[in-house]
C-alpha cells in the first residue's frame, strides 16, 4: 500500500472516531513511529481536524464538527466513478433531487487536468441502459420511505387506479425502467410495483413497519403464492445467454452434464408474462416439463397468430 492509499484508508479508519494514539495507526499499517507521525501531518494538511492530547503514548483527538474529509481517489478509479455516473444519463429520473448533466460538470471541473481523457473514456466505454420516456415522479418519496422501514399508502395506476399499502424494501433498475419491491399488507406477500405507474404516495399510519431484516429471505418465500405453478424449461447454449441477460427472481439456472434447465414458479395471473418470457427464446427452448406452462405458452402463440392475421 503506497503512502496515497495508506492516507486514503486512515481517512476511512478514523472516521467517526473521536481519538486515535500514534500506536494504533503503526499496528494497522505496520509503520515506523516517525512515518505515522508524518502520516497524521499529511492528515492534517488534507483538512482532518486533529489536536494533540497531553500524556505519554502519541494520542490524538478529532474536533467533532467536520463533516466530510477530502478522499483521495487513485486515477483509475476516478475514471471507473466517472463512468459508472455517466450512467444515470439513461434515466428520467433518479431518487435524488439533482440535474445529472450539471452533475457531470461539476465532477469535471473537479479534475480539469483529466476533462479531455474523461469525456473520452465515458464516450468509448459505454454502459447501455434502455432509455425510456416515462418519468417515475414518486421515486424519491418510495426510497426515503423504504430507508426508514416506514408504510406508506399508493396509488398504482395500471388499468384502472388502485389503492395499496405496502412497505417497500428494494429499489431496483432494468432496461431503463425504475421498479419498487414491496410488501404487500393486505396480501401479505411482496409484490413489484412499476414505479412510474405509481402516482402518489402517502404516510400510512394505520400498520406498523416491519423491520428491513424480514425482508431477507429467498425469492420463493418472497414472492410465491400458494396457488403458484413450479417448471423446468430446457434451454440451449445460446438460451443460456438469453436468461443471463433477462430473467427474474422466481427463475434460477441449473446445469447438469452440460445441459441447461430454468427451474422456476409463477403465480395465477402472470400466465400471459411469463408465456410472452419463454416465446421471446424462440427455438432455443428445447424442453417445457410442465403441462400447464406448455398450453399457457401455446394459448399465448395463438392468440398472437390471430392477432396478426386479423391485421392482414
Amino acid at each position: 500500500m503506497n503512502k496515497s492509499e495508506r492516507l486514503n484508508d486512515m481517512i476511512r479508519y478514523l472516521s467517526g472516531k473521536n481519538s486515535f494514539r500514534l500506536r494504533d495507526l503503526m499496528e494497522r499499517y505496520s509503520i515506523s513511529r516517525s512515518s505515522a507521525l508524518r502520516d497524521v501531518r499529511a492528515l492534517e494538511e488534507l483538512g482532518l481536524p486533529i489536536f494533540t492530547r497531553t500524556g505519554r503514548g502519541g494520542s490524538y483527538g478529532i474536533l467533532p464538527n467536520h463533516l466530510l474529509t477530502p478522499i483521495l481517489f487513485t486515477v483509475d478509479e476516478m475514471y471507473a466513478l466517472y463512468v459508472a455516473m455517466r450512467t444515470l444519463d439513461s434515466y428520467q429520473t433518479t431518487p435524488f433531487h439533482l440535474d445529472v448533466v450539471r452533475l457531470r460538470e461539476k465532477f469535471e471541473e473537479c479534475a480539469p487536468l483529466h476533462r479531455t481523457s474523461l469525456q473520452r473514456i465515458a464516450d468509448i466505454l459505454r454502459l447501455d441502459v434502455t432509455k425510456h420516456a416515462n418519468e417515475s415522479a414518486c421515486l424519491r418519496d418510495i426510497l426515503q420511505f423504504a430507508v426508514k422501514e416506514q408504510p406508506c399508502v399508493i396509488y398504482y395506476q395500471k388499468k384502472e387506479l388502485r389503492r395499496y399499502t405496502v412497505q417497500f424494501f428494494e429499489i431496483r433498475a432494468a432496461y431503463g425502467q425504475w421498479y419498487g419491491t414491496a410488501h404487500d399488507f393486505e396480501m401479505g406477500q411482496a409484490r413489484v410495483f412499476r414505479c412510474d405507474r405509481i402516482t402518489a404516495v402517502e404516510e400510512c399510519m394505520d400498520v406498523a413497519g416491519m423491520p428491513f431484516s424480514s425482508f431477507a429471505r429467498s425469492s420463493e418465500e418472497l414472492y410465491r403464492r400458494a396457488d403458484a405453478l413450479s417448471f423446468v424449461v430446457e434451454i440451449t447454449a445460446k438460451g443460456r445467454d438469453f436468461f443471463y441477460k433477462e430473467h427474474y427472481p422466481s427463475m434460477r439456472l441449473v446445469e447438469e452434464n452440460g445441459r441447461y434447465y430454468i427451474h422456476g414458479f409463477y403465480n395465477v395471473g402472470e400466465e400471459e408474462f411469463i408465456a410472452d418470457y419463454f416465446i421471446h427464446y424462440g427455438a432455443e427452448v428445447q424442453t417445457v416439463e410442465s403441462m400447464a406452462l406448455r398450453e399457457v405458452i401455446r394459448t399465448r402463440l395463438r392468440t398472437l397468430t390471430m392477432h396478426y392475421k386479423e391485421m392482414a
